[in-house]
């Protein structure tokens, strides 16, 4: 039996204790005699199906990643920003500094030099065609190559945003757009309006809009989890929902007042609709890692503690009851069930367990 499988039919088998020595001592100074228990008692069929192990672990509601937009434009005067709680999209403005909007456009390189004919080749010349050609403005073949075609989009854009005719130049100065992985869910301001603020500034810090699940798990745990790994997420209020592991952190925390070293998991799930705002709400992961298809089990409280170690269960079978030896498994915490093996165990017997 593996460590894991001793550790995990140990916890349900601690969680039953009392049950069990409870029968084993009313059924005699002898564990091993089939005589009548004195326990209120009912009974449970053998089945056949499959027993998972899970780790559950307490975690937390957020979103993902943390984004920082950063004022490239001339200094000046933050005349507006993005409110905190709100979603900026493709398109959508973040902030203005003396009356000149810096607008938000998804890539993962930032900005760094101006827009205009003549400029050298680039992938941020790709990104900003791929984010003209999503919002419908046409800038002909997205590729590194500022072309004309480039410039009559960039125009039509600025006329979209209702610029006065001679700032729709074809052209984009540094800090009129700044590129981040997707939309952003504006956290908190780092700059308020009227603060003087100048090229490398941070502004805005969000998040992505993508909703996560951080929870810390045991180092010595990591070889038990894999990216892509569906889990069960139990919201506030015990509702479940499926969710996918993203990421698994490389590096432990060290350990604080005792505690084992952890490493951070992240998992992606999606709310549905009604869910309401849970932001930072506590939640528990429930992680299958291990699971026995096909095998025999009984619950868990159909163990009985036999004396000098080891376990059995009382069989019921033609009004005579007998003990038979079993080997626990895997245990279930979900439905309380517990894979045994033993001689003279089949599925569809009758065991004893203690009447709830």
């Amino acid at each position: 039996m593996s460590k894991l499988r001793t550790v995990a039919v140990g916890a349900g088998l601690v969680a039953v204790g009392a049950a069990a020595a409870c029968l084993a001592v009313n059924s005699g100074s002898h564990a091993a005699a089939p005589t009548s228990s004195a326990v209120s008692t009912t009974t449970a069929r053998v089945t056949r199906g499959d027993v998972s192990n899970r780790l559950v672990i307490a975690g937390s509601l957020g979103y993902d990643g943390t984004f920082r937009a950063r004022d490239q434009l001339p200094g000046g005067i933050l005349t507006s920003a993005a409110a905190p709680g709100s979603v900026v999209s493709r398109g959508g403005a973040l902030f203005a500094v003396s009356g000149t909007t810096a607008r938000l456009l998804y890539g993962t390189t930032p900005a760094y030099r101006d827009f205009a004919a003549g400029m050298p080749d680039g992938t941020d010349v790709r990104q900003l065609e791929q984010n003209l050609a999503v919002l419908g403005y046409r800038p002909g073949t997205v590729d590194s190559h500022f072309t004309a075609a480039t410039a009559t989009a960039i125009r039509r854009w600025q006329q979209a945003q209702r610029l006065p005719v001679a700032q729709r130049t074809g052209r984009l100065r540094l800090g009129e757009v700044v590129f981040l992985p997707g939309a952003v869910r504006v956290g908190q301001d780092a700059a308020s309006a009227g603060d003087s603020v100048g090229p490398g500034t941070p502004v805005l810090i969000g998040t992505s809009t993508t909703q996560v699940v951080e929870v810390p798990l045991n180092a010595d745990q990591r070889y038990l989890v894999h990216v892509g790994d569906t889990v069960q997420v139990s919201l506030p209020g015990g509702r479940a929902v499926p969710g996918t592991i993203l990421r698994i952190g490389r590096v432990a925390t060290g350990p604080q007042g005792g505690d084992t070293p952890t490493v951070p998991v992240t998992v992606s799930l999606q709310l549905p609709n009604d869910a309401g705002d849970l932001d930072q709400a506590p939640v528990q992961v429930s992680i299958t890692v291990e699971v026995h298809k096909g095998v025999l089990q009984v619950p868990v409280t159909a163990l009985l503690a036999k004396v000098g170690g080891g376990y059995q269960v009382r069989v019921i079978a033609g009004g005579a009851p007998r003990l038979v030896d079993v080997q626990p498994g895997l245990y279930d915490d979900q439905s309380g069930n517990v894979e045994v093996s033993g001689a003279g165990l089949a599925e569809g017997m009758t065991v004893e367990v203690p009447a709830t």
